[in-house]
């Protein structure tokens, strides 16, 4: 990943945060046909491990003791020079993306260990369901339902053994600007635009802080 040192996230607080906030992952690994990528939610487990589960007819099934690269996104939105008071006063500006994101480089283990994928289901469907009015749980489905389904699945953990963090939020902007893109998502209110605005703010003390530098 292209990492200038002004967009390079080294926080562990903050990496961690947002693969907690944006589970939804792209898992990219190297399959007998080629580089093949997966898409599922993932849990993180202490500092070391990624656990999540796929079909047992996915490749990645079969892909014990691979290499992956599994990338979570956070928000991004399109940022335009209209937004900097800089732009007024200079026009030396233009349009970029602003993003967020969270490379995991590991290694991939296969498990088809029922009492293991059952505690992994467990967690999944509790963490998500906590804002539900009627939280739904494993056990209410019927058990033979429910072995059923194990049986169709196959566990998957992610051994980290490197993460990269890019937090593309206008750093290399003054806080004028900063505050200006904020703003302008803000008012935009596109689908993701809030959202990128709070990440930023939140990411940046001298926004929350009025601005001041």
């Amino acid at each position: 990943m292209y990492l200038p040192p002004h967009f390079k996230e080294t926080r562990s607080e903050a990496l961690h945060a947002l693969m907690r906030e944006y589970p939804f992952a792209t898992v990219i690994a190297q399959g007998e046909g080629g580089v093949c990528a997966n898409h599922l939610p993932l849990e993180r487990v202490g500092d070391s491990h990624l656990h999540g589960h796929v079909a047992r007819g996915n490749e990645l099934a079969k892909l014990d003791g691979a290499e992956v690269l599994v990338i979570f996104r956070g928000p991004d939105g399109y940022i335009s020079p209209n937004w900097y008071p800089s732009k007024r006063e200079t026009h030396r500006e233009v349009p970029t993306w602003n993003y967020a994101v969270v490379h995991v480089h590991g290694r991939l283990r296969v498990t088809e260990d029922a009492a293991w994928l059952r505690r992994l289901l467990e967690r999944l469907t509790d963490r998500h369901e906590a804002g539900q009015p009627e939280p739904w749980h494993v056990s209410d489905a019927p058990e033979d339902h429910v072995e059923k389904m194990l049986r169709a699945i196959t566990g998957l953990e992610i051994d980290i053994e490197r993460i990269e963090g890019k937090f593309k939020l206008s750093q290399n902007h003054p806080v004028a600007n900063r505050a200006g893109v904020v703003g302008g998502l803000q008012q935009r209110a596109a689908r993701g635009d809030v959202e990128l605005a709070d990440f930023m703010s939140q990411q940046d003390n001298s926004l929350l802080e009025g601005g001041r530098s």
